[in-house]
């Protein structure tokens, strides 16, 4: 019988000592492995979608908000700005800035937000289209992958807004259909998760929002001129006037959604140069932000620039690599909080190894013993004892990591289904190695002492007692 046999046999003689020894070890090593999962994937979605972003600017408020909402699209605005501020920040000539982008947000379809910007986030993001073009009127959307691959959509569908940004908000701005004319192809970006238009979009949208109470009063009033017109049946050259007025008002009437149709399609957006200009000149309107990229990051200039506008200004400047770090230092505070409890349970379940191979040893002196006398050397018991110790643990670890992965994936397809960010719960994370060489370790330690015991065990002494 192999030495690995007789350790197995050994170590499944005490089935309930073998799962208290499992639950323990997989415990501490899948609750380890987890987070490193978690935050490895969390950090680069953070980083990924920093999009060289160097100031976010939007109203006061706090600026991790502003940031996970205007970055991330995991929070709700801190409010809107008016273009008046932001004018300023939006010229291409200013001195500081090389690239800003404005966003409007406030709308979803089925869940995924609706972002109102310009033709220059897709150069933000560095993604491409995978098929159509870009809008180039009012009411039409480009769609990102993982948005046309969730929901079905293709070039062409039409769907209507829901105000908010979750699914829960069932306001329809059922009055104006926006048109899908591209799909981006995928980037690994949050550009996946959303649907862009052009800023018009939002403004016509939320401009000709049509309240209950006045649909309530439309019906009234047709109501009451189809009484009207029932109670002058009798004349019947009066009802010959009548259709006559009739047939002009449905010719006003067509004329005038003719007009409208052409008031949501007059805004032509397929010059950046133009629409920026369009932009800047609607200082009635708001946005929710702005990403400003710099010219020049070294300049003394541009290190002010954040504090001159949270100081001098009604709007607030948040640089998202320093909020990010912030975040991550908050963040890590609790990962290794957690991560110090999982390797407290490791070395608690060590000892508990520990203690039973120690006892286990006591009860089969005599065993060990006859080993000896049917010529197994002191080594062989010394490895015999310090590999049941590592098979505990390697079990420990196999299930610990399996654990893992399940717990993630189940963890995943909630965030997904609440955030639309897609985590990937089966990857492979590059610490695993050390943390099968850590479990391992912990096996022969609690094993060690034991192991040493067998081999300079007196055969003599034992079997004459």
């Amino acid at each position: 019988m192999s030495w690995i046999r007789l350790a197995w046999k050994n170590i499944v003689h005490e089935p309930l000592t073998l799962l208290l020894h499992l639950m323990l070890f997989a415990l501490s090593i899948g609750l380890m492995y987890f987070l490193l999962m978690l935050n490895d994937q969390l950090v680069k979605k953070f980083d990924n979608n920093l999009a060289e972003v160097d100031l976010v600017i939007g109203a006061k408020g706090s600026g991790l908000q502003m940031i996970l909402c205007s970055m991330y699209h995991v929070d709700a605005p801190t409010g809107n700005i008016s273009m008046a501020d932001a004018k300023p920040f939006l010229n291409p000539k200013h001195p500081l800035i090389k690239t800003s982008l404005p966003l409007s947000l406030g709308d979803n379809y089925k869940g995924y937000r609706i972002v109102g910007t310009e033709h220059g986030v897709l150069d933000f993001y560095k993604a491409k289209l995978a098929e159509g073009r870009l809008w180039t009127h009012s009411l039409e959307a480009v769609v990102g992958a993982e948005v046309a691959s969730a929901l079905g959509l293709k070039i062409g569908d039409r769907f209507y807004s829901s105000h908010g940004l979750d699914e829960a908000d069932d306001l329809s701005h059922d009055h104006a259909a926006l048109t899908i004319v591209g799909i981006v192809a995928p980037s690994g970006s949050v550009l996946d998760q959303l649907i862009v238009t052009d800023t018009r979009t939002v403004w016509d949208v939320h401009d000709h929002q049509v309240s209950p109470s006045s649909a309530t009063d439309n019906d009234t009033h047709d109501h009451a001129h189809h009484d009207h017109d029932h109670d002058h049946d009798h004349d019947h050259a009066h009802h010959d006037h009548d259709h006559d007025h009739d047939h002009d008002h449905d010719h006003d009437h067509d004329h005038d959604h003719a007009h409208h149709d052409h008031n949501h399609a007059h805004h032509n957006t397929a010059s950046p140069m133009l629409a920026r200009a369009d932009l800047i000149a609607s200082e009635d309107k708001e946005i929710t932000s702005m990403l400003i990229r710099y010219k020049n990051k070294t300049d003394f200039r541009t290190l002010s620039l954040a504090r001159n506008i949270n100081a001098n200004t009604n709007l607030l400047a948040a640089a998202p690599p320093m909020v990010l770090n912030m975040l991550y230092d908050k963040m890590g505070l609790g990962t290794r909080a957690l991560q110090f409890l999982a390797l407290l349970i490791a070395i608690v379940s060590g000892l508990s190894i520990f203690i039973s191979l120690f006892n286990s040893l006591r009860t089969r002196k005599y065993e060990l013993a006859l080993l000896r006398v049917t010529g197994a050397k002191p080594g062989s018991l010394f490895g015999l004892i310090s590999l049941e110790g590592i098979i505990l643990a390697l079990l420990g670890f196999i299930v610990g990591i399996a654990l893992a992965y399940l717990v993630f994936y189940l963890f995943a397809g909630q965030l997904s289904d609440r955030y639309h960010y897609q985590f990937n719960p089966w990857v492979l994370h590059p610490s695993i190695g050390w943390i099968l060489l850590g479990s391992v370790g912990i096996g022969f330690l609690a094993a060690l002492f034991p192991a040493i015991k067998a081999y300079s065990m007196d055969i003599h002494h034992t079997l004459s007692q």
